[in-house]
This record gives C-alpha cells, structure tokens and sequence, in this order.
C-alpha cells in the first residue's frame, strides 16, 4: 500500500448449486456492485449445504480488501 492510503477489510457470504468457483464468482460480482477499489479477496471458509445424502449449496466466506476514498 502507498503512503497515505487507508484500506478496509469487509466479509461476505455466497453460496451456488455448483460449485466453490462459482461461488467465489459470485461473492467477487456481489461485491463491485457496492464497493470500489477492490484490491483483493481472501477465501476464510469453504462450506457445503447437504440434504438426502446430495449437496444442495456450496458456499464461501470470505474478506474483501479495498481502499477507502
């Protein structure tokens, strides 16, 4: 990080029917929807939904980095 800049660290949760990448995707496409100056993401928890012995969800949780103006 450059002198002068101030960064903040916020997490959030996505879930898809196909799989973690999507999921992450998801979170990623979610995420630049309200926030700017996005410099990066980190995955904290990788989970999955289960019901009658098939996994219904997958999901992440994860942090997002960006710079605040």
């Amino acid at each position: 990080m450059s002198e002068g800049r101030v960064a903040r660290v916020t997490e959030v949760i996505a879930g898809s029917p196909t799989g973690f990448d999507d999921a992450i995707k998801r979170a990623f496409d979610r995420a630049t929807k309200t926030l700017r100056n996005i410099t990066g993401m980190r995955v904290i928890e990788l989970t999955v939904n289960c019901e009658n012995d098939e996994i219904k969800e997958y999901r992440v949780r994860m942090e997002v980095i960006f710079i605040l103006e």
